[in-house]
């Protein structure tokens, strides 16, 4: 009988969890104890550890893309395809280690987007609105960057031979990404720093693959923008008048390098002859998913796809940094549909890299800068539309209200003095704003733990409740790339790490010190 609910339960997930089928199945206890089993059988086969070097390393990072965005982000994906949703497996929940980190910025215990990303790309903390920099810098003061630079994971694996790419639904000149390559505030251009685009291409010099958005940063003033020549907030912004893109172009004219800024142009190259790719594809930002034009915009996974198909030609492998950027957008903006969607779409992007390459050598790691005050509750039963009303009002004002709450933001109203009746609003309008506790013209961070998954080489490495900089240092000892490399020298016949007597004495020296 046990086994027949096995059978059952593998036929189920074959055809999909549909809502029928699920209203039905789950009374019965064989089908929970059935899952359980299969699940631990599962685990048990990780038992057997992964400890081959990394020959490539990619690491996902779903901006503001906290623990309830998962969830929501999980629901969202099963209901779009006509499942319950609860039940659904994201790509990143078949990654076999999850962990926590911590996220405040040294200055900050809610932390932003630049302070973060130079955590879990350069290994340090630092001060909120600072890239590349340690906590000895001060935001908008570019007198303190000197000398206070730090390097990313980018960085040290380009020294170490690997072929190197950033992909980002923002501008590439954007809080994550620049963190990578540049060393410095935003703010503190006017004070005589380098703006950040500039950076992007004089810093790191040949980074291999970038796709993104943020072309008006790259063309002088004024000049219209190729896809939008007739809107002036389109047109380029740099005042020193230098064209960066013709530059990058004139540069890599003799080296396989190729600019493009529509999906056309994107899809139609073939990654066995490309060998350097500057895509940018909006003069801002990308725009959302839900709103892409499907037939001129590449998707989140389009992107993905090209960059591993260019990067892993390298016989030394590769770092890419992929960005679900605008995840955090849609949350700032209370927009809860467009930030699901967004993380949707990242998801499917993490699948598409797990069919380009094995995790045999490659570690890939999936996880967010920080959350956002973004929740959803009310007691809603099984299979109610992520979007939707609670299934009760409230016992103070009789009002309904809308499953999907945040803490502060742009949902806050007031209509006659009460709090406004949601059960006329079309809650699935891709742009409606969720009701808000607290009236914000931006909705803002949250400041709890995200979850990190990891899988690949050396995956299991990334477990507990860790420092948010500690990422990228599993990272670079997975790949033997950076400074700790001693264990790189001591590799067996059988491909797997034996740590040298030296790396771990400088590991409980360092340990010590800490702690």
């Amino acid at each position: 009988r046990f086994s027949r609910w096995i059978v059952l339960q593998g036929i189920v997930i074959l055809l999909g969890l549909n809502r029928l089928v699920f209203s039905l199945i789950p009374k019965y206890p064989q089908f929970w104890n059935a899952w359980a089993q299969r699940t631990l059988k599962i685990a048990l086969t990780r038992q057997s550890l992964n400890r081959n070097r990394a020959k490539n390393l990619i690491l996902f990072l779903g901006d503001g893309m906290g623990v309830p965005t998962v969830t929501a982000a999980r629901i969202l994906k099963g209901q779009l395809n006509g499942q319950s949703g609860e039940e659904t497996v994201l790509e990143m929940d078949k990654f076999p280690f999850v962990s926590l980190a911590k996220t405040y910025n040294t200055n900050a215990q809610v932390p932003d987007s630049a302070g973060t990303a130079t955590a879990y790309l350069c290994g340090v903390k630092a001060n909120e609105g600072t890239v590349g920099v340690s906590a000895a810098a001060v935001r908008s003061q570019c007198n303190t960057t000197q000398g206070n630079e730090v390097t990313s994971i980018l960085q040290w694996a380009k020294d170490a031979g690997k072929s190197v790419g950033i992909v980002t639904t923002t501008r590439v000149n954007h809080a994550t990404p620049s963190a990578a390559y540049a060393h410095n505030a935003p703010e503190a251009l006017q004070a005589g720093c380098k703006d950040i685009a500039r950076q992007l291409f004089e810093n790191i010099p040949n980074i291999d693959v970038v796709m993104g958005g943020g072309r008006k940063y790259m063309f002088p003033k004024n000049e219209s923008d190729i896809e939008y020549p007739n809107v002036a907030k389109h047109s380029g912004t740099r005042k020193d008048g230098r064209n960066l893109v013709q530059e990058w172009t004139d540069k890599m004219q003799n080296k396989k390098g190729y600019y493009v800024w529509n999906k056309n142009q994107l899809l139609s190259l073939n990654p066995n002859n490309v060998e350097y790719l500057l895509g940018l594809f909006e003069p801002g930002d990308l725009t959302y998913d839900l709103e892409r034009n499907k037939e001129t915009d590449p998707s989140l996974t389009e992107m993905v796809d090209v960059a591993i198909k260019i990067l892993r030609k390298n016989p030394n492998g590769f770092y890419l940094l992929v960005e679900g950027g605008r995840i955090d957008h849609g949350h700032h903006e209370g927009k809860a549909k467009q930030a699901l969607h967004e993380a949707v779409e990242m998801d499917r992007a993490i699948g598409r890299a797990d069919l380009l390459t094995s995790a045999h050598d490659t570690l890939t790691v999936v996880t967010a800068d920080h959350s956002h005050v973004f929740s959803f509750g009310g007691y809603t039963s099984r299979g109610n539309t992520i979007f939707g009303l609670a299934p009760m009002v409230s016992d103070i004002d009789q009002k309904p209200f809308t499953s999907i709450l945040y803490g502060n933001g742009p949902g806050y109203k007031i209509v006659n003095g009460v709090r406004e009746n949601v059960s006329t609003i079309d809650l699935q309008e891709n742009n409606y704003q969720a009701q808000a506790a607290v009236p914000l013209s931006m909705e803002t961070h949250g400041g709890e733990d995200v979850a990190v998954f990891a899988k690949g080489p050396l995956a299991h490495l990334l477990n507990g409740v860790n420092e948010q900089n500690y990422i990228p240092h599993v990272m670079a000892y997975a790949g033997c790339i950076g400074k700790n490399r001693d264990h790189c020298m001591s590799k067996s016949a059988a491909g797997h790490f034996h740590p040298t007597f030296a790396g771990v004495v400088a590991l409980v020296t360092i340990s010590r010190l800490v702690y």
